[in-house]
């Protein structure tokens, strides 16, 4: 019986690469995964928001006034019928919070967004509340 003269791929010898190759290495995939997405856009649209409705404006007396507003992008509405409410400040019993803006549908046809209002009356500042007309 002759002994078995071929080498299995295993037994043959093999050198790892420079800590630099793999380096480079590790780039070039990176590199190459980040063109793969380049140019691509993913939209997210907002989900529907709740809103408790109210007749008219409520208004809040507060201590004291709100501080500049926040400067928002309006993005793409989610779809037909939606209205964009922009960003503002509530008083939230001692502190003024940013409520940001976002896309709404009316409650029914015909609607109209009143927006909040900061105003200041005989020496005292009032909120007003923003509601649908």
């Amino acid at each position: 019986m002759k002994p078995n003269t071929l080498k299995s791929i295993d037994s043959q010898p093999h050198f790892p690469l420079p800590r630099t190759a793999r380096a480079v290495a590790g780039a070039a995939a990176l590199l190459s995964l980040l063109a793969m997405t380049a140019g691509c856009v993913v939209a997210v649209r907002p989900a529907p928001v709740a809103v408790a409705y109210t007749a008219g404006p409520e208004e809040v007396t507060v201590s004291e006034d709100p501080p500049a507003a926040i400067v928002e992008t309006i993005g793409i509405a989610p779809g037909p019928g939606y209205f964009w409410v922009g960003g503002y400040y509530h008083w939230y019993g001692s502190r003024w919070g940013w409520v940001r803006g976002r896309y709404e549908v009316p409650p029914r046809r015909g609607a109209v967004w009143i927006g909040p209002r900061y105003e200041n009356r005989g020496g005292r500042r009032v909120y007003v509340r923003g509601f649908w007309r």
